[in-house]
């Protein structure tokens, strides 16, 4: 059982210094950009006003990481979070894991990573 635990921390230790462009480059050389913002992605709702920044893209699109975060997003809103704080799901052949109050969210999907934040 801890071995399991130990092997998802390392796995999100891994995926949010990937993020961050924290350690050695992929062997494609694949470089994280910066997306912008999907502005007030739900509007009339309780999260009008709200918008998900912080976008990252690695080995894959702004558009696509844009869309990862709106899905997946919208996805982890519907959920109860866990005892633990962190939100682990699918969504479209994306492991998602959300965690913390401002919803700090990495995709990971073969080697492309798209991550995301919400604006407070």
């Amino acid at each position: 059982m801890r071995s399991v635990v130990c092997r998802k921390r390392l796995l999100m230790t891994g995926a949010l210094c990937a993020l961050a462009g924290v350690g050695a480059p992929g062997a494609e050389g694949a470089s994280s950009r910066s997306c912008s913002p999907v502005v007030n992605p739900y509007p009339g709702s309780r999260y009008e006003g709200v918008d998900l920044t912080r976008i990252r893209a690695t080995g894959v699109s702004c558009r696509r990481a844009r869309r990862v975060a709106r899905g997946a997003h919208r996805k982890a809103l519907g959920m109860t979070p866990p005892p633990s704080g962190v939100r682990r799901f699918t969504w479209r052949g994306w492991r998602v894991s959300c965690s913390g109050a401002s919803m700090l969210c990495v995709g990971v999907s073969g080697s492309r990573l798209s991550g995301f934040g919400v604006a407070q």
